[in-house]
């Protein structure tokens, strides 16, 4: 195996000098090392083989016709895909403004003409192994970066796990069936679809945060397992003191999730959670709970949960009436429009409700 390097593959040392004579010295010192060298006698050929040779180390001129040593160092430490790539300078000039110059655009070494064999072994020899060391340590973080990740996407998939098995108990107390939250994650979705769609929230909504409301909208009434089940499944109006109390759901759902998500919580899946959770109840004119935000004070994605929310309500069978029809339900949100409703959201609702379950 050749020297300076840890594998099977045959180091290509790129040799670029416009003098025929330098370039077979320098070729016959790097054979005599075991690794393969490529000569090119100008920068424009230089920079055109390298895609292709894809080269360990680089021996480059700098006093050459047309793009001189300075101008290849630039161009190659100016590239993502070659800027690793070492670089000795060759002069016969030993000028301290030269050499100053050749390290400052990111050249790793500098040899003087006549060339010394030994000398340029041991410059070549050393700046493989570095460069070798190099791709060694960046693939042991490619593949540490790999492993955090999927440690922290399997600690997100527990996350949610605990979060959704809190939410059967929440769902449980207020009477809700699976079915009600499985028809509020997807109607969610196709709502948020359509309105990435539409000129006004096409710049908002990714991809992401379409499957990250997906996820996050049944977690809205999180806080409900707090809640005494007398009052989730009181069959009449609430009085004062119990809806005071069962409006403290949206905060205690917020910081439920809060904890849950501990050193997570910065992720876009619990943040939106947070968000809805605290937020779905508030209204777009202000008088809403809990804190009386209004309009796009309002986040978007409790904005969305509040429309689709009510919908699914209206259109479901509960124990004290019949489930509304589409157009009736529509009918009765439209009339809280602008009161409870962001109207830009309802009206590209009312475009898409029979995709909606």
């Amino acid at each position: 195996m050749a020297e300076g390097v840890s594998n099977k593959e045959i180091p290509r040392i790129l040799i670029v000098d416009d003098v025929e004579a330098n370039r077979f010295i320098l070729r016959d010192i790097i054979t005599d090392m075991g690794y393969l060298p490529v000569l090119t006698e100008n920068g424009l050929q230089a920079m055109k083989m390298i895609p292709y040779i894809k080269p360990q180390l680089i021996i480059l001129d700098i006093a050459m016709p047309g793009m001189d040593g300075y101008e290849v160092c630039q161009a190659i430490k100016g590239d993502a895909e070659t800027k690793d790539i070492p670089i000795i300078f060759i002069s016969a000039f030993d000028d301290p403004a030269d050499i100053v110059r050749g390290f400052e655009l990111g050249g790793e070494d500098y040899v003087t003409k006549p060339f010394i064999p030994e000398v340029v072994k041991a410059r070549v020899g050393t700046l493989l192994k570095l460069y070798d060391a190099s791709r060694r340590m960046a693939e042991m973080n490619r593949q540490l970066q790999i492993s955090v990740s999927e440690q922290l996407k399997q600690m997100e998939r527990e996350r949610q796990s605990v979060l959704y098995a809190l939410i059967r108990v929440a769902r449980e107390n207020a009477c809700y069936d699976e079915a009600y939250m499985e028809r509020l994650s997807y109607n969610c979705r196709k709502l948020t679809e359509a309105m990435q769609l539409s000129a006004i929230y096409g710049n908002i909504i990714s991809d992401n945060y379409i499957a990250t409301i997906e996820l996050a909208a049944p977690l809205c009434d999180l806080g409900n397992m707090a809640i005494p089940t007398n009052i989730l499944q009181k069959q009449g109006a609430l009085d004062e003191e119990e809806n005071a109390v069962m409006q403290t759901h949206t905060t205690i759902g917020a910081r439920i999730l809060r904890d849950v998500g501990g050193i997570g919580s910065d992720n876009g899946f619990i943040r939106m959670a947070v968000d809805i959770a605290n937020y779905h109840h508030e209204n777009w004119d202000g008088s809403g709970y809990p804190c009386g935000k209004k309009e796009n004070e309002i986040p978007l994605s409790a904005q969305i949960v509040s429309v689709v929310a009510a919908y699914c309500a209206l259109t479901e069978k509960r124990t004290y009436r019949e489930a509304f029809s589409q157009q009736r339900a529509l009918e009765i949100i439209e009339a809280d429009v602008e009161r409870k409703f962001n109207p830009d959201i309802f009206w590209i609702m009312k475009k898409i409700v029979r995709q909606l379950h």
